[in-house]
């Protein structure tokens, strides 16, 4: 699985010009899910991503994570997180995982989120959304479950 992970003050995301979810202070994430993704894998990101040490403390240092600040989170799945564009101009998602496996681990990892007391606002899977936020810092982080970068 792979997460971009962007601090925002908010976020919102709307599918044909309603609103899906929406937050303040927290993150705005877009999630991917290949093929030989598990459970395990949302887990480890859930867990990496609610305990991440990217909000200011008191120095203007970056040592709070988002349990310590309440913040929320913004889910939004993205399965072009797995195109490949290293050929040609068309991007290749041949290791996006089938819709059926990437939203059950989608919903598992948003579940996941809300094991640890964070509210979690989602879009619509499978939908066009326009998604909107306000990058706090700009703090943009990239996570991936086998660890490639």
């Amino acid at each position: 699985m792979r997460i971009v992970v962007q601090r925002a003050s908010q976020g919102r995301v709307k599918v044909e010009g309603r609103v899906t979810g929406e937050i303040e202070r927290g993150l705005v994430l877009l999630v991917g899910v290949t093929h030989d993704d598990t459970e395990q894998d949302a887990d480890w990101l859930a867990e990496k991503t609610v305990e991440l040490r990217i909000f200011e403390d008191a120095e203007g240092k970056m040592n709070l994570s988002l349990l310590d600040v309440g913040g929320g989170v913004l889910s939004v799945s993205q399965f072009t997180l797995y195109g490949d564009s290293r050929k040609g101009r068309r991007p290749n998602f041949m290791e996006a995982a089938k819709p059926e496996q990437a939203n059950r681990l989608y919903e598992y990892f948003n579940d996941k989120v809300r094991s640890y007391g964070v509210r979690v606002e989602t879009g619509v899977f499978g939908a066009m959304m326009d998604v909107e936020l306000v990058n706090d810092g700009p703090v943009t982080l990239l996570l991936d479950s086998k660890k490639l970068f």
